[in-house]
C-alpha cells in the first residue's frame, strides 16, 4: 500500500513538474515573439529624419505604416521615466486584446489596448487603456517603477498619447493598487457631480500626493493593468494639453 501511495505521489510531482515546465516553456516563446514584434514595429514606424529635440508635438510615428500591420490602431502611448512606448489597439470588446498580439496572432502576453467605448480622436471624461502587466516589465510591466521614490523626484510626472491627427499630454495625479474592481472604469458622468465625486475617489486612494487639482471640465486618463492575482495597479492622468 505504502508503495503504490508513493507511486501516486511521485506520478502527481513529475506531472505538476511537466506542466510548470510547458507552462515557462510557453511564457519565453509568448515573451520572445513579444519583444521581437516590438523591435520590428519600432524599426518601421519610428520615422528618423526628424531632430530628435524636437518637442512632444512633433510627428515621430509612420502611423499608415502601424494601420497597414492592423487596422485597428488607434494611438501610441510613450511614458518616459519607464520606457513604455508602445501602439494602443481597440477591438469591439475588451477581451481579444487579452490574448492576442499587435499582429493579431495569439500570444498571452496581449497589447496595449483602449476600452471599445473610448474614442482618442473626441476624449470621453474618462478614457481607459489596459495591458497585462509582464514579469519583464514589457507592456504595462514597468508601470510598478511609479512606486520607486525617483519617479517623485521628477518634477514630470506626464503620459504622452500621440494619434494619427492629434496629440495630447496628461499629467498623473492619482496611482495605488487595489483589490479587483470596476468602479474606476466609468467613462461618462450624467452630471458635475458625478464626476467630481468620482475624481475626489481617485485622488484619495493615492499613495502620493501629487497636488494636481481637477475641477468638472478636466478629461482623465485611466491606465489598468494586474498588480497580482487579486489586485489591479492603477494610474489616473489629467489632460494638459
Amino acid at each position: 500500500m505504502k508503495k503504490i501511495l508513493l507511486s501516486i505521489i511521485l506520478i502527481v510531482l513529475f506531472g505538476s513538474i511537466i506542466y510548470s515546465s510547458y507552462n515557462i516553456m510557453l511564457w519565453f516563446k509568448d515573451n520572445k515573439k513579444t519583444n521581437d514584434l516590438i523591435i520590428n514595429i519600432k524599426e518601421e514606424v519610428y520615422k528618423t529624419d526628424v531632430d530628435e529635440k524636437l518637442d512632444e508635438e512633433q510627428d515621430k510615428i509612420d502611423f499608415n505604416k502601424l494601420i497597414q500591420i492592423n487596422n485597428e490602431t488607434v494611438g501610441w502611448i510613450e511614458i518616459k521615466e519607464n520606457g513604455i512606448n508602445y501602439p494602443i489597439v481597440r477591438h469591439k470588446d475588451n477581451s481579444h486584446y487579452l490574448n492576442h498580439s499587435f499582429d493579431n496572432t495569439y500570444n498571452d502576453a496581449g497589447w496595449i489596448f483602449l476600452d471599445y467605448r473610448n474614442n482618442l480622436n473626441s476624449l470621453d471624461k474618462n478614457n481607459i487603456i489596459y495591458a497585462h502587466g509582464r514579469i519583464d516589465g514589457s507592456m504595462f510591466g514597468s508601470l510598478k517603477y511609479i512606486y520607486n521614490e525617483k519617479y517623485f523626484s521628477n518634477d514630470s510626472h506626464n503620459i504622452y498619447i500621440y494619434t494619427p491627427t492629434r496629440n495630447y499630454i496628461f499629467e498623473v495625479f492619482s496611482f495605488y493598487h487595489i483589490k479587483t474592481t470596476n468602479d474606476y472604469l466609468q467613462t461618462t458622468f450624467n452630471n458635475d457631480k458625478e464626476f467630481l465625486d468620482f475624481i475626489s475617489l481617485l485622488k484619495k486612494r493615492s499613495r502620493y500626493n501629487f497636488n494636481v487639482l481637477l475641477d468638472a471640465n478636466d478629461k482623465i486618463i485611466t491606465l489598468s493593468t494586474c498588480y497580482n492575482n487579486s489586485e489591479k495597479l492603477v494610474v489616473h492622468a489629467k489632460l494638459i494639453r
